[in-house]
């Protein structure tokens, strides 16, 4: 039997020296040193040897696999060396080749006009205020001026999760949150930028989610004269310098009393033409003094604060100034929109 063990050795160390590949490799291992592999079938047979003897054997039987394992773990490592030596030797890499120019990818219209607005705005020392898009009815209408039932709620169809709680309408609730915060001391020089929800038929103007951006100031002595520099500082600024502006009466339940702002059309310099329907100006934001009650509610006292409010929609501003004539290019993904708007 060890003689047997001995020849098996031998024929086994034969074979892995002539094996030129690891599959050749693998089912020596398994022919060997598996369980139905000749030393195995060598060992079963061990029973009938004299119990003096059975020591003697089963320790030449694991002498015999200690060499044929150590044996193919050698071959295994020298020829997976010799394959990654092949492989690299056929995947050569000129590295004085120039290399391939990595495509960048660009900001999404409305990310770099909502950037644009902020910059502009903390530029004149406003601060930026977010809060939560699932809101409270209190702040998205009653704090505001819109009590329950007020006509001008059906104005902003909105998403109600509970009778109390909504998906916001606006970002003037963050306006009330922030006035909150200040205990009735002033100043405040916020923009309030994010997402809003109203239930809108989705078309080339309007959808059902959109951004807004809405901005707030309150102190002693603030006039609408004041808003009116604000405005028309960012006009010029976000739409170039011989942009003029007008103001024209509104109607806002939060604002007292109300304007919509207009800017002149700088395709046809005021003149008239189909972009602005013969008009010369084209609408691009709401905007007012801060009403008392809303002052009020936050914990201001209206006859010593004063301030004003705007909001904008920055797809409007986008849609505007980069000639966009349908919203819903904002939102289906289309590689080919957003490229056209890839700076260098």
């Amino acid at each position: 039997m060890q003689e047997r063990l001995l020849e098996l050795k031998q024929e086994a160390l034969d074979q892995v020296e002539a094996s030129r590949d690891l599959k050749t490799l693998n089912d020596i291992r398994v022919s060997f040193l598996g369980k139905k592999g000749p030393i195995t079938e060598v060992l079963k047979g061990m029973g009938k040897l004299p119990a003096e003897e059975r020591p003697i054997v089963g320790e030449v039987a694991n002498k015999v696999r200690e060499a044929i394992s150590n044996a193919i773990e050698g071959k295994q490592a020298t020829l997976e060396k010799a394959e990654v030596e092949k492989k690299l030797a056929s995947q050569k890499i000129d590295v004085t080749l120039p290399g391939r120019p990595v495509r960048k990818g660009s900001k999404h219209p409305l990310t770099a006009i909502i950037q644009e607005i902020e910059d502009l705005f903390i530029g004149m020392g406003y601060t930026i205020a977010e809060g939560p898009e699932v809101e409270k009815d209190y702040y998205n209408f009653e704090a505001l001026n819109l009590p329950k039932g007020h006509p001008a709620r059906d104005m902003q169809d909105s998403f109600y999760i509970t009778e109390e709680t909504l998906l916001r309408t606006q970002t003037s609730p963050m306006q009330v949150r922030t006035m909150e915060k200040h205990e009735g001391r002033g100043p405040i020089k916020i923009i309030c930028p994010g997402k809003v929800y109203r239930r809108d038929n989705d078309d080339a103007t309007h959808s059902h989610q959109f951004t807004q951006i809405e901005g707030l100031v309150v102190d002693e002595n603030i006039r609408m004269s004041d808003l009116k520099g604000t405005l028309k500082v960012f006009a010029q600024k976000l739409f170039g310098e011989d942009r003029e502006i007008r103001l024209r009466p509104s109607f806002f339940p939060f604002t007292e009393p109300s304007v919509e702002m207009d800017i002149s059309c700088k395709i046809c310099n005021g003149k008239g033409c189909n972009v602005c329907k013969g008009t010369g100006w084209i609408e691009i934001l709401g905007a007012g003094m801060v009403h008392p009650n809303v002052l009020e509610m936050a914990g201001f006292d209206s006859k010593k604060y004063t301030g004003f409010a705007f909001g904008m929609g920055p797809e409007r501003i986008a849609m505007l100034k980069y000639g966009i004539e349908d919203i819903r290019n904002f939102y289906i993904n289309d590689r080919r929109f957003i490229e056209q708007f890839r700076r260098a």
